[in-house]
């Protein structure tokens, strides 16, 4: 047997080149002696170490938005630096750390320039609400007009609705709100942040701004200084001492002694048709029976994102009375077994955060009754009760989170992706654990009925509806707002009896009955109920009852196709992109509705798949925006008249909350 023998072939050094561009061989060889990809400086490894310390970041993974927020808030942006550290702190990839800050708004990721140093952030940067309600009131007139007033040390964008329609245009400078806002209330606010120096050129009358260029020492100092707390952004609610002065958390402690079983407690819900309130309107208490009947531990998540253009109800609810919420929530985490509550707020309600922050800490500081008091109704025979923990999550501008389980990923740190079902959260939520889901105004409602009964709140309501529910009005009315009114009111009525008419000279021309998502209807119907299930003959829906109202004048004419490319332009950047139909359906919507005539068979295409294949309820709900423009308001897009189309329930309505049953439902 022949044995092949091979060369060997010597490695011989090579000596340095003797020009003083060095080889590529030579180069490859360097990039080769330090691990491939982003290396963590040691300057960005200090700015976190003075920011959280010594703390093992690793050992939470599902704080990592809350860990983002804080580098945010601290420098203004998040240099991918600091990105590539805080991966290294919480023993993540940089990739995972990337992708999450990435999808939400509020984050400015900024990459290094050419040097290799991170460009300064903007000083200040002002917020300008352009959702349908502040673009009718001159939205688009303040974003033409502040850069140049403003001056470059300050960044003026567009922001999607900022909740707080019925004092538009609103701006938001930093994190202070400014009602009505104008050039100068927003100038001066301006000042107030950054020093009555820092905005040269800006003294007087509304002349252009020219924003001078500060040292780093003093930028940075600047923007701490814009990003400082300021006390009086806090809501005046009734605090915990005042709510308890008028009887506040007796009927929690009443529940605890076991003098109310959560059973009782229960059919309550049951028999007052109580339904939740944040746009899907899935029975309130068929859902806690769905959740108790599940093997503990068992979670709460409280949804507070509120980000469906018109909505304000719980803002407004929460500025006001935040304990009735509060015990409400109790009480469900009482009679459901509920281990610990997540609150998840959005992140443009900064004066609410800090109040709830307050508050929660004066309730855990002084519980509502003794800790070790009765059995919980959930908890095991001989069980004592103490206070569920309570965490308060941050969003951080992402309107698909207000879907429950999209909600559901953002906190536990990821991006906000709704997921498929089933299982529905009810089974697997929270941590892989069953989530008891609800909004604000459903469980603000809680202590009322239990304590007067279901009857008195049943009794109310109006054509054939039963109930009251808070309405968020915005648009041309005199004295928009939130209203308690009953359930099954007319557009009509509610704008007559409860928001002191339309101004003067105005007709009704159109509404929107629940948001951007519900729909755009004619005044012809604005007879009809509002309510769930009333709406969807005529192609939508109230969702979470936030009403718009578009008027025309002698001298104005609010036409539904104006108002519809507002709420798609919406849709489009809201998207979470993880389906084609709705990524791509909003777009091409978009595009196709940009155009003087639209094409009414294609529209219609477009909206049919949209319906059947998307994920969640924003998919499926977008195309009511040029749905029911053609149907109703043809004339305005060169159309013929659009037949009727069959009722439509979107699985979410609102990105609502989809139906916590274990069967498949609809909502």
């Amino acid at each position: 047997m022949s044995v092949t023998v091979h060369s060997v072939i010597p490695i011989v050094p090579v000596a340095p080149a003797a020009s003083a561009a060095a080889s590529p061989q030579a180069l490859r060889q360097r990039k080769r002696q330090a691990p491939k990809g982003r290396h963590v400086t040691p300057q960005s490894l200090a700015d976190l170490q003075a920011l959280f310390g010594d703390a093992d970041l690793s050992a939470r993974r599902d704080l990592l938005i809350e860990h983002l927020h804080v580098l945010n808030d601290r420098f203004g942006q998040l240099g991918t630096p600091h990105l590539a550290a805080l991966a290294q702190r919480m023993r993540l990839s940089q990739t995972e750390v990337y992708e999450v800050a990435s999808f939400y708004h509020h984050f400015d990721i900024v990459r290094e320039g050419p040097e290799g140093t991170v460009p300064a952030a903007p000083a200040l940067t002002v917020r300008v609400c352009d959702g349908l309600s502040c673009e009718m009131a001159g939205a688009q007139d303040l974003l033409a007009r502040l850069p140049q007033i403003l001056g470059a040390e300050v960044r003026v964008i567009p922001a999607p609705c900022v909740g707080r329609c019925e004092q538009a245009p609103v701006a938001v400078v930093h994190q202070r709100p400014v009602a009505g806002a104008s050039v100068a209330s927003v100038q001066a606010l301006a000042r107030t942040a950054l020093g009555a120096t820092s905005l040269e050129g800006a003294e007087g009358d509304e002349g252009a701004a020219q924003g001078g260029t500060a040292t780093r020492a003093v930028h940075a100092a600047r923007v701490a200084q814009a990003g400082q707390a300021r006390t009086d952004d806090i809501p005046e609610a009734l605090d915990l001492d005042a709510y308890r002065a008028g009887g506040g958390y007796a009927l929690l402690a009443q529940c605890l002694r076991g003098e109310r079983s959560a059973e009782a407690v229960i059919q309550t819900l049951e028999h007052a048709g109580l339904r939740g309130l944040g746009g899907a309107g899935f029975p309130a208490g068929r859902k806690w029976r769905i959740v108790r009947g599940q093997s503990g531990p068992r979670h709460m998540a409280v949804n507070i994102d509120e980000g469906e253009p018109g909505t304000f109800k719980d803002r407004w609810i929460l500025e006001r009375d935040p304990h009735r919420f509060l015990e409400g929530m109790l009480i469900a985490a009482w009679a459901v077994g509920i281990d610990a509550i997540w609150i998840y707020l959005r992140d443009e309600y900064h004066g609410i955060r800090a109040l709830l922050q307050r508050e929660l800490e004066r309730l855990r500081a002084a519980p509502p009754v003794p800790v070790g008091t009765g059995a919980g109704a959930g908890a095991g025979v001989g069980a004592v009760w103490t206070l569920p923990t309570i965490e308060l999550r941050r969003g951080a501008g992402a309107y698909i989170c207000g879907e429950e389980s999209a909600m559901i990923e953002s906190i536990e740190g990821k991006r906000g992706l709704p997921r498929l079902r089933p299982p529905y959260v009810a089974e697997v939520g929270l941590f892989g654990r069953p989530t008891l889901e609800h909004n604000v105004e459903t469980l603000h409602w809680v202590r009322e009925l239990v304590e007067q009964g279901p009857e008195a709140f049943a009794a109310q309501g109006r054509h054939g509806r039963k109930g009251l529910r808070r309405f968020s009005v915005s648009g041309r009315v005199r004295e928009p707002g939130v209203k308690l009114a009953p359930a099954g009111i007319t557009l009509r009525e509610l704008v007559d009896e409860h928001c002191g008419g339309l101004p003067e000279g105005h007709a009704l021309y159109a509404f929107l009955p629940g948001g951007a998502s519900g729909g755009i209807f004619p005044a012809a119907l604005a007879d009809v109920p509002l309510d769930f299930d009333t709406l969807q003959p005529h192609g939508g829906f109230i969702g979470s009852a936030a009403v718009v109202v578009l008027t025309r004048s002698a001298t104005h004419w609010d036409r539904a196709v104006d108002a519809a490319r507002n709420v798609m332009r919406f849709f489009e950047d809201e998207s979470c992109g993880q389906c084609t139909p709705c990524r791509v359906g909003t777009a091409k919507a978009g595009a196709l509705m940009a155009q003087p005539v639209w094409d009414a068979p294609l529209l219609a295409e477009l909206s049919q798949v949209m319906r059947d294949a998307s994920i969640c309820g924003l998919g499926q709900a977008a195309p009511n925006a040029f749905d029911l423009v053609l149907r109703y308001f043809p004339e305005e897009v060169g159309a013929s008249p659009a037949p009727a189309t069959p009722p439509v329930e979107p699985a979410s309505p609102d990105l609502g909350r989809s139906a916590p049953s274990p069967a498949p439902a609809r909502v």
